[in-house]
């Protein structure tokens, strides 16, 4: 009874509030009837018997109404057991949707917690990566601080560049081919000296390249600023140019072809880029300028003219190892042949020992295919006529 039926208005009206206004409805037409009774009551005999039958009317309206009432009562108590079942079936209904909805929200969650799981852990091991990375990075920057301090000092990187000549030479020549701060016979002491095989003269390699110009020519900001930078660098590789060939071209004692060393590829290709006339006039000045991409190659030939001169030197060496191993091989050879003969006896051995076997099966068989039925028995008067 107490189920929202409709709205009238927006105001939910519910099966009792229906029942009341029934039950005050007919309290009003009671009243309004008993009124109608007292007030007639005062008139005449006609009135009163027309009074009487309109009140029986009314009573038979009230009766009707009442019955209609009652009616009514059962219909809304019906409807209300019907909206009961059915809010009943709408809750269960409604229960089970969401046990669904919250089931399928539950594996949801779970499987999206499982890939953010997953997620996080993938994402922890690329922080791991970029951690070690930026480690790297780190060291790495540090490393290039620590190369530009060396660098920026003159006697470091004149260290420098003489540890990566050393390096290179090292790796690829003997130690009986190069010295390193060789005194020449004018006082002078290149960074190294290479021994060609078979002239005593040496070939001299330098490896103090300037770099302060080139520095300021990185540094230049404005177009002035750069021509007074690529002036200086002229100047100072010019000077430097003209150095080498003025201390180490010695006649009878050095080569007639000296290598400048630069310890940096860029900067070997920004030379030959924009400072052509340089290396024009050091070519005139038969001084060679090699990065060590080109030092290692020239020492890898150099390398190659050492052994060939090795080979040369150690030929009658190399001749008589070879005539001992012909004489080896010579007596390998006899050897051979004696064990030759050797086997083509065993091999005649064989073939008799062959021979003398077939023989002896095919005897063998014959015996074997022989009859040797036993004689027939004798008499003793038999055996002696035999014996006679």
């Amino acid at each position: 009874m107490d189920h929202i039926l409709f709205h009238l208005n927006g105001t939910p009206v519910a099966g009792a509030d229906l029942l009341l206004a029934a039950a005050v409805l007919a309290f009003v037409s009671l009243a309004w009837m008993a009124f109608s009774l007292a007030t007639r009551a005062k008139a005449g005999p006609t009135e009163s018997w027309a009074a009487a039958e309109r009140q029986r009317a009314l009573f038979q309206a009230m009766e009707e109404l009442s019955r209609q009432n009652a009616g009514l009562a059962g219909s809304i108590h019906s409807v209300a057991e019907i909206l009961g079942s059915r809010q009943a079936d709408l809750a269960r209904l409604v229960a089970e949707r969401l046990d669904v909805v919250g089931t399928r929200v539950g594996t949801g969650l779970e499987a999206s917690g499982r890939t953010a799981g997953e997620h996080l852990t993938r994402l922890n091991e690329r922080l791991a990566v970029i951690d070690a990375a930026q480690a790297r990075v780190t060291a790495l920057t540090e490393e290039v601080v620590s190369l530009k301090d060396i660098l920026a000092n003159k006697q470091a990187r004149g260290a420098f560049g003489q540890g990566r000549l050393e390096a290179i030479i090292k790796d690829g020549l003997p130690a009986s081919a190069f010295e390193f701060q060789f005194t020449l016979s004018n006082s002078t002491r290149p960074d190294c000296v290479i021994r060609l095989p078979g002239d005593p003269r040496l070939m001299v390699i330098d490896a103090k390249f300037p770099l302060e110009a080139f520095t300021a020519l990185h540094g230049a900001t404005g177009e002035e600023a750069r021509k007074h930078a690529m002036a200086r660098v002229r100047t100072d590789v010019g000077k430097h140019i003209r150095d080498i060939a003025e201390r180490y071209f010695l006649p009878g004692e050095t080569q007639d072809v000296a290598l400048l060393f630069v310890p940096s590829e860029s900067l070997f290709a920004e030379l030959h880029e924009c400072f052509e006339e340089l290396i024009q006039r050091a070519h005139k000045c038969r001084i060679l300028i090699v990065s060590p991409s080109l030092l290692m190659m020239a020492i890898q030939v150099l390398q190659a003219i050492v052994r060939d001169a090795r080979i040369r030197e150690e030929a009658h060496l190399i001749q008589a190892e070879v005539r001992r191993l012909i004489d080896e091989v010579e007596r390998l050879e006899a050897r051979a042949l004696k064990l030759d003969q050797h086997f083509k006896l065993a091999e005649e051995d064989v073939d008799q020992l062959l021979t003398s076997v077939g023989k002896i099966a095919k005897s063998g068989t014959r015996i074997d295919r022989m009859d040797l039925a036993p004689l027939p028995e004798m008499t003793s008067g038999a055996y002696d006529k035999a014996a006679e």
